[in-house]
């Protein structure tokens, strides 16, 4: 009889492709691990692991098993969400969040949560876009704030507002600080970005990229913060988010301009299972964080014009 300890080690191990690192990850011993997988191998009737020195890959059927298992494992996840939660917003509740987001939303969002929920344990996760869509497929995680849109027939999306970008240039750059700008006053070879694999890299160059096909600056960074550095010292220029603008625009060797319309922006929103029986939960997030972001919104950065 297939258990759903089985799937778990099994998960562990499509995740890991490592009996030791995927028996670390589910606080077990090696051998138990190893047993159970092998328990569930002869409960299916094939192998599902190829066994190698100091690695392991899946099968065809492992993989395909592996796949099928997270889904079972995220349905029982979201089936005991449903047991235990009765109040909205109350017990654990694990978000995931992009880094160009969680430095600047977090302060904003959980004083107000603590106050009106204060039974509510808000376990934050930060990371990449492909990375926590991938934990939230896996009941790793509930729910997810990042840019939409979300490619998923498994996700439901909730917007909840737009950010626009500004151009940050070094404060003696030629362009007049009073003045909108177009894409076209965009140098992409002077263009500084986060490294691969950030959302916010990905809209950056989409945007740059309707008019322009030069290749941006050799340079790639982990935070906003490296970025703006760069641009302060006068090795190029960015796309920030307005709602960066506060915390990583403080530098008077900065200016900010703001683009002519339509413009450009990122929307911003929560992900969720669709399977998850938490929207209750989800529509109270989603309010509390429109209303603690609603000033910032509607303020206008004093750089820009």
């Amino acid at each position: 009889m297939i258990t759903l300890r089985q799937l778990r080690y099994l998960s562990a191990l499509a995740r890991h492709k490592h009996f030791g690192r995927a028996a670390a990850d589910c606080a077990v011993t090696q051998p138990a691990l190893s047993m159970q997988v092998r328990e569930l191998e002869r409960a299916i009737g094939t192998e599902l692991v190829e066994r190698r020195p100091g690695a392991i890959v899946l099968t065809d059927t492992g993989r395909e098993v592996a796949r099928r298992a997270e889904q079972i494992l995220a349905a029982t996840r979201d089936l005991t969400d449903f047991a235990r939660h009765r109040d909205v917003l109350s017990g654990p509740l694990r978000l995931g969040i992009i880094p160009t987001l969680a430095p600047y939303i977090l302060p904003r969002v959980l004083p107000q949560l603590q106050t009106q929920y204060p039974s509510l344990r808000l376990e934050v996760r930060e990371t990449q876009t492909k990375i926590l869509l991938d934990e939230l497929a896996g009941a790793e995680l509930d729910t997810v704030m990042l840019a939409l849109p979300v490619e998923n027939a498994e996700v439901e999306t909730l917007r909840l507002f737009d950010d626009p970008f500004l151009l940050a240039v070094p404060a003696a750059d030629a362009l007049p600080a009073r003045g909108l700008v177009d894409v076209d006053d965009v140098d992409q070879r002077r263009l500084i970005l986060l490294e691969e694999g950030h959302c916010l890299r990905d809209q950056a160059l989409a945007f740059c990229a309707t008019k322009q096909r030069d290749a941006p600056a050799g340079l790639g960074a982990t935070s906003l913060a490296t970025v703006m550095q760069m641009v302060a010292n006068g090795y190029g220029v960015t796309l920030v988010p307005q709602v960066a603008v506060d915390v990583e625009v403080r530098d008077r060797r900065v200016k900010l301009l703001r683009f002519r319309a339509p413009e450009p922006a990122r929307t911003i929103g929560l992900a969720w299972r669709r399977t998850s029986p938490r929207t209750a939960d989800f529509a109270a997030l989603s309010d509390a964080i429109r209303s603690a972001m609603s000033e910032n919104r509607a303020r206008r950065p004093s750089k820009a014009s």
